[in-house]
């Protein structure tokens, strides 16, 4: 799929103007052969030597399109490198046409909207590093180009509006967006330019879901030339149905959709692809037709989870982003309406899985567990490669050859790394599978909700059941709730505690046939301590046992480790962050404590509790415990963090990125830190934080803190923890180190913050 964009115009405009002489660069630009129009750049580099600006711009586009990013940027600088340098076509337009009918279309447009006949390209490196960063999700970024591009040129400010409407729209600044719209809109649109105006106002409204006023300027939109580039009728045509179908003229948009899904071209066009069959499901879901519905719903799935990469390949095309969760929702639901609970289940699952994919897919330095390192991070390498292969839109390029290869490095992945294969594709157990690995003593309840329906799905020995629950503010109650647990001096809490237990457990607790609970949670309610839920005799940690798992999946990952190791305790202490108000005096203690607990255990505090003491020791380990500081980021969650002491080698931030590359075998690991079982909701689904990359690194189970816990009531709470591990497993432990905390500290504060994830023997 390729940019409507400027450049587009620009060779209609060369096209238009009789001159018919044209390079082998300017043609493969035009028939939109990106990946040869890259290939032949860099070998007009190699061969001369120099980088000229009438190589160097479409050699720019073409990377753009190519995604190729990290060159695209490289590239726009050597070409604004080359403006500054006078390196641009000032000249007769008729005279640059004969070295470039590329730029000779530019020097036309500059001369007929200026009447100055010369060629400024000076904006162009800055367009089209807005349009990348939109792609990339970068709106700031996007909206400083765009304003440079604006202020640089008033010839190509069609353009640098369009990217910066879409950028402020895209980011979440309706106001901004809608104001540089209708400027926009009331410029004046020389040379047949009105299609390219109105192509970026289309683009802004659909992300703003303003369908009509996208309709509206959608249904004058015109392309010169559209037959010499057929590539660019998707685009239009899916935006022209979107419109029609969110403004209620269903039985259009399904005959339109209806005729695009049998375009060959929407077909190698997943992004789009997948939004159209997501689209005709929800048409099916309205007409009544359920099972057709789920076959639209299951095909745009089995597209997206082709698609690794969570780069929007058509967001500057379309301006309309696809909520990919949307999906699994939609497709979970129609499910469970049909009675399919059980592979309603599963899409749970896959839903899960995707969500973690998608966080970590442009990581690639992970520890691997099994297997050969060096072979598995030279598939991966390739498997990266193969997939950006997959994103050029290039009509030369053998897509089915590419894909084969591609699937095939994938089962070679799960043969050698199957824990590895499930962060970078998208993998989940069946139902039957999840099933037989729950001990026959615990019941997993895994919870799924959108908007205000909830599925709680309950599955044991005894089997799989479904139950429909309403999630309607379930967020803002979780949020409340929280409010009032931090405030250890009012017993308010327990009016939204027994709100929280009546709506979650209570509807089908007479179905759960063991007190040990395996809970799966799903987006507010990962920031949920059910412990501390209450039903109007007392807390559910009164009579449940009850360990997390991130997905149901894991649990085939999370069996209890054969250690060789002695049951010793790594522990770290109050590490010296630089600033006295950081001190921890209790923690110091706490970890001196916990380590007395075991024999050859060993303590590092104050300066010497390093991250390097933790890469060094770590792995000796079969428990780790911190008792330190924890940092959460919600906007970078892969840089959430550990707080430990820096040295010359190390930093001291042990942050989630740090861990998907650490190879621990682990039986525990303890976080008595603040926040530290915190993390980002991967747009409402799976929650990545310290706890997921502990349990990748190796830890087979964790324990960590929802809020900043009290230090000394924490000490305590520890050091019964340990003890008590001496002749309970791990979760049971846990749970009565929190029982008699809460004898001495009744109120939730104190002890209900932390949760056990994982394994619980």
């Amino acid at each position: 799929m390729k940019n409507i964009s400027m450049l587009l115009i620009i060779t209609m405009l060369f096209l238009s103007s009789g001159c018919g002489m044209i390079s082998e660069r300017d043609r493969l630009l035009m028939s939109g052969r990106f990946g040869e129009l890259q290939k032949h750049g860099e070998a007009e580099i190699s061969r001369s030597g120099t980088a000229k600006t009438s190589v160097l711009l479409p050699l720019c586009i073409a990377y753009g399109n190519t995604k190729r990013y990290d060159r695209l940027f490289e590239c726009c600088d050597r070409l604004e490198n080359n403006i500054r340098k006078g390196d641009t076509c000032n000249m007769d337009w008729e005279e640059t046409a004969k070295r470039s009918p590329l730029l000779g279309g530019v020097a036309k447009l500059g001369a007929t909207i200026r009447s100055k006949q010369n060629c400024d390209v000076s904006p162009f490196p800055f367009i089209l590093r807005a349009e990348a960063y939109i792609d990339l999700g970068q709106y700031e970024k996007a909206t400083e180009e765009a304003k440079k591009a604006y202020n640089m040129s008033m010839t190509y400010r069609i353009w640098s509006m369009s990217a910066l409407s879409l950028a402020y729209a895209l980011q979440g600044n309706r106001e901004e967006a809608l104001r540089v719209a209708d400027q926009l809109d009331a410029m004046s649109s020389p040379l047949g330019l009105a299609s390219q105006k109105n192509v970026g106002l289309a683009k802004t409204y659909l992300a703003l879901n303003e369908f009509q006023k996208a309709s509206d300027v959608i249904t004058d939109l015109s392309f010169p030339g559209e037959s010499l580039f057929a590539w660019q009728k998707l685009p239009r045509l899916f935006m022209l149905n979107k419109c029609l179908m969110e403004t209620g003229k269903i039985k259009e948009a399904k005959a339109g959709y209806e005729s695009l899904l049998k375009m060959p071209q929407t077909r190698d066009n997943g992004e789009i692809y997948w939004m159209i069959l997501y689209d005709r499901g929800r048409i099916a879901e309205n007409e009544g037709n359920l099972k057709e519905a789920v076959d639209f719903y299951r095909r745009a799935i089995a597209i997206i989870e082709e698609q690794r990469s969570t780069i929007n390949t058509e967001t500057s095309k379309i301006g309309f982003i696809g909520d990919k969760q949307a999906v699994y929702s939609r497709l979970v639901f129609t499910l469970y309406a049909d009675g399919q609970y059980g592979t309603a289940f599963e899409y749970v699952e896959r839903a899960k899985s995707r969500a973690l994919v998608d966080m970590l897919a442009a990581k690639q330095d992970f520890s691997v567990k099994t297997g050969d390192q060096q072979a598995i991070g030279d598939l991966l390498a390739n498997n990266t490669a193969q997939e950006k292969e997959l994103l050029v839109q290039d009509e030369s390029s053998n897509k089915s050859q590419t894909r084969s290869i591609t699937i095939k490095n994938r089962e070679i992945l799960m043969e050698q790394s199957p824990e590895l294969a499930s962060l970078v594709s998208v993998t989940s157990l069946g139902t039957a599978e999840i099933q037989t690995n729950i001990p026959k003593d615990e019941v997993l309840i895994e919870y799924y909700y959108a908007d205000k329906d909830m599925l709680a799905f309950v599955l044991s020995a005894q089997g799989l059941k479904v139950f429909k629950l309403n999630s309607d503010t379930i967020a803002d109650t979780i949020q409340q709730f929280r409010k009032l647990l931090i405030s250890p001096g009012s017993n308010d809490y327990i009016t939204l505690s027994r709100q929280l237990y009546s709506r979650l457990i209570q509807p089908f607790e007479t179905s759960l046939s063991n007190l040990n609970l395996i809970i799966v949670p799903h987006g507010a309610l990962h920031y949920l301590p059910f412990n501390a839920l209450h039903d109007g005799n007392g807390c559910l940690i009164d009579r449940y046992s009850i360990r997390m798992l991130p997905s149901a999946s894991v649990i085939k990952y999370l069996q209890a480790k054969k250690s060789s190791k002695p049951a010793d305790i790594l522990a770290f202490g109050n590490p010296d962050l630089g600033n006295p108000r950081h001190d921890l005096v209790y923690a110091q203690n706490e970890a001196i404590a916990v380590a007395k607990t075991r024999p050859q255990s060993k303590v590092f505090l104050g300066k010497d509790a390093t991250e390097t003491a933790f890469k060094k020791y770590g792995a000796s380990f079969n428990y780790i415990h911190f008792a330190t500081h924890g940092q959460f980021n919600a906007d970078a969650p892969l840089k959430s963090a550990i707080l430990l002491a820096k040295d010359a080698e190390n930093d001291g931030m042990l942050t989630v990125d740090k861990l998907y590359s650490t190879k621990l075998e682990t039986d525990l690991v303890t976080l008595s830190a603040c926040e530290t079982g915190m993390g980002k909701i991967a747009n409402g689904d799976d929650i990545v934080g310290l706890t997921r990359g502990f349990l990748y690194a190796g830890s087979s189970s964790i324990v960590a803190s929802l809020w900043k816990v009290d230090d000394l009531a924490t000490a305590d709470l520890m050091t019964w923890f340990y003890t008590n591990m001496k002749t309970l497993d791990k979760r049971e432990a846990l749970r009565q180190a929190q029982l008699q905390t809460k004898k001495k500290y009744d109120h939730p504060f104190y002890w209900a913050s932390f949760q056990l994830t994982g394994n619980a023997k």
